[in-house]
């Protein structure tokens, strides 16, 4: 994996076929998994090969060290990550990374934002679906859910106000023993954002990074001014995208319950916990974020998953700049008043 170069699907045999060589640049794709436990797609145009398989590389390497940091399942040897400040709940405060006190203090912001409905203090709640759900798909027979009085007793540790940021002794401490922080619904599209950001100043301008489904858009598709495609996935398995929405320079994110679930007595329940019933949300099958920084672009769509279509309308279209699609329960969807412009 240290070498992506081998993983490179270099289309430029292909651009005879579907003219994809411009007078300027040549279209190339790279794919590559494990890091956030998800696939990272990256479609680029560079002047050579060289250029893009140094892009990738660097991409990579960075999205690798993003994914250490953030990790809250495995240690890795010199770094202090969040899986770190998670055993150290209640002990003593862990000297992190800028890049782990920079996503948690996005996290308090994101808090702030969504009254609540993103909580990257929700780990212990969090971490019971997690793990009725893994014994779940591993034994679906034996499948159930945790009762209502110990996600309760989950939920008494979830106090934001409980994680201590100290910026000049570049420490994190969580004051609750049985605390501990879970920042998967923020931390895929941070690091997306940053990756990309890192790219631009680098001086790579035009491309496209899915990590996990988390679309970061760049420059322009080919030739200037011509915008990228992003499907928009159905949220019912083997069907086509719903549509494609036109972008530059922005984000696309989604949230669903789709891709992550397991099944009690014949009914799914996915992984996305309302804050308010400790259960999985229920308002939507899908929603989906365009907006320029793909960090808020994830806070926002795990925001609006949890609230009533009409706050979470009123709230997107407060927003300057940000545009939301829903997929309701019954399979009608709808629009913030700008979204449409941006279908194909």
């Amino acid at each position: 994996m240290r070498k992506i170069l081998c993983a490179l699907l270099i289309s430029g045999l292909a651009c005879l076929l579907t003219a994809c060589h411009t007078a300027e640049k040549i279209r190339y794709e790279a794919e590559f998994l494990r890091l956030f436990d998800t696939a990272t797609k990256v479609i680029g145009y560079a002047d050579s090969k060289e250029e893009f398989s140094t892009f990738v590389q660097d991409l990579y390497d960075e999205l690798e060290a993003y994914h250490r940091l953030y990790d809250i399942y495995n240690e890795y040897e010199g770094v202090n990550n969040i899986r770190t400040v998670n055993e150290n709940a209640g002990i003593r405060p862990v000297e992190v990374d800028k890049s782990i006190i920079d996503l948690i203090k996005l996290g308090i912001e994101a808090y702030d934002l969504s009254d609540g409905q993103v909580n990257i203090a929700m780990g212990s709640v969090l971490r019971l679906w997690h793990d009725y759900r893994v014994a779940g798909t591993s034994d679906p027979s034996r499948a159930k859910l945790p009762s209502m009085e110990v996600l309760r007793e989950a939920d008494r540790h979830t106090d934001i106000e409980a994680v201590i940021i100290d910026e000049e002794a570049g420490t994190v401490f969580l004051t609750d023993p049985a605390m501990s922080l879970d920042v998967g619904g923020i931390a895929k599209g941070y690091a997306t954002e940053q990756v990309v950001l890192h790219a631009i100043e680098r001086g790579f301008t035009d491309g496209v990074v899915s990590v996990g489904g988390n679309v970061r858009a760049f420059g322009s598709k080919g030739r200037p001014g011509t915008p990228w495609g992003i499907g928009i996935q159905s949220p019912v398995a083997g069907e086509p995208d719903l549509f494609s929405v036109h972008i530059q320079d922005r984000s696309v994110v989604s949230s669903g319950g789709h891709s992550r679930y397991y099944t009690v007595d014949g009914q799914q329940y996915h992984h996305i916990i309302d804050p308010t019933t400790l259960m999985p949300a229920d308002y939507f099958d899908l929603v989906t974020i365009v907006c320029e920084d793909s960090g808020m672009a994830d806070i926002l769509s795990t925001m609006v998953f949890n609230m009533p279509f009409e706050q979470g309308l009123a709230a997107i279209e407060a927003i300057e700049d940000t545009e939301a699609v829903w997929v309701l329960k019954d399979g009608s969807i709808a629009y913030s008043s700008g979204f449409e412009a941006l279908i194909d």
